[in-house]
């Protein structure tokens, strides 16, 4: 099996690393910053903190180097996927190819480009320490089903989800996967702009009653808007964020939208609290915090370049 994945920031490093563990997968992993290409093809892609791993995948910054793959892994940040899936497509024409982004809107960008797709939710998260080096914060489940449109076969799913698994990313094939999609993005759509405009981590946003309680508005919107869609989802986001809140899980986590901010990135608001609230309209359901959310994290990019 050759997998490339593609885009390998936090998330995606901790995919590649993981997975280059297996004899029998050949890891391949794309991605345009050079320095970090550098660092994993010399001493190895390493991850510390809640796992300690070494992977060796293939390297490469060169898009065209990639070989005919079984499967693909997006990886990247949301507003990056048409660039990097157009880039890499050539080596999907006979594989298929999975997302594990954040946010709602990524399926159908890929499959513009290829023709059998997986709708993925990943909840491991970390951050960039240096190049070569990714701190895996926080473990968690994957999982992987069809995009309905253009569905990857039954046995494609299987198999990705099966070397995932043993890799040490535990990965679960389900037949709809929009319910853990729609609770992961409701899960950072309540969570993730309230630390980026505030600069609080995960645990201290939620012990604070004011914060909190926008948290759980912002939560009740999302929730309606999957509901309008005909989705149950599959856990409770209020519960996750009380979880993830707890001090051996995620309280000192800095969301990846906080990691951007204070990094003056773009962030993936559009595909988060943008996402809800463009389904909203679809929909006929009202989503006026959400809308606020977006415009102020709009408005806070927009600042750096009066800046």
């Amino acid at each position: 099996m050759r997998v490339c994945v593609v885009g390998c920031g936090a998330v995606g490093s901790l995919f590649a690393a993981n997975l280059a563990q297996l004899e029998d997968v050949e890891v391949w992993a794309f991605d345009v910053s050079q320095s970090h290409v550098d660092a994993i093809n010399a001493n190895g892609l390493r991850l510390v903190g809640a796992g300690d791993v070494v992977g060796r995948p293939i390297a490469t910054s060169d898009a065209e180097a990639i070989p005919p793959c079984d499967f693909g892994i997006v990886a990247t940040k949301a507003m990056h996927t048409e660039g990097a899936i157009a880039a890499t497509a050539h080596a999907f024409a006979e594989g298929a190819v999975a997302t594990v982004q954040n946010g709602v809107g990524n399926e159908e960008v890929v499959a513009a480009h290829v023709g059998r797709v997986m709708r993925g939710t990943t909840f491991p998260a970390g951050k960039i320490l240096e190049p070569g080096v990714v701190q895996w914060d926080v473990k968690g489940d994957t999982t992987l089903g069809p995009f309905e449109p253009q569905p990857a076969r039954s046995e494609e799913i299987a198999a990705l989800a099966e070397a995932c698994t043993r890799g040490g990313m535990p990965t679960a094939a389900v037949l709809d996967a929009r319910p853990a999609q729609w609770r992961k993005v409701i899960f950072n759509a309540a969570t993730n702009p309230v630390g980026a405009l505030t600069g609080l981590t995960h645990g201290r946003v939620c012990e604070r009653p004011d914060l909190r309680a926008l948290v759980s508005a912002l939560v009740d919107e999302g929730k309606a808007v999957a509901s309008a869609q005909g989705i149950v989802l599959d856990a409770d986001p209020e519960e996750l964020i009380d979880h993830a809140a707890k001090p051996e899980i995620a309280y000192g986590h800095k969301a990846s939208m906080l990691q951007d901010v204070e990094a003056r990135r773009q962030t993936e608001i559009d595909f988060l609290n943008g996402g809800i609230a463009r389904f909203g309209r679809e929909l006929g359901v009202r989503t006026p915090l959400n809308d606020a959310i977006t415009q102020l994290i709009k408005a806070l990019e927009a600042s750096w370049e009066q800046r």
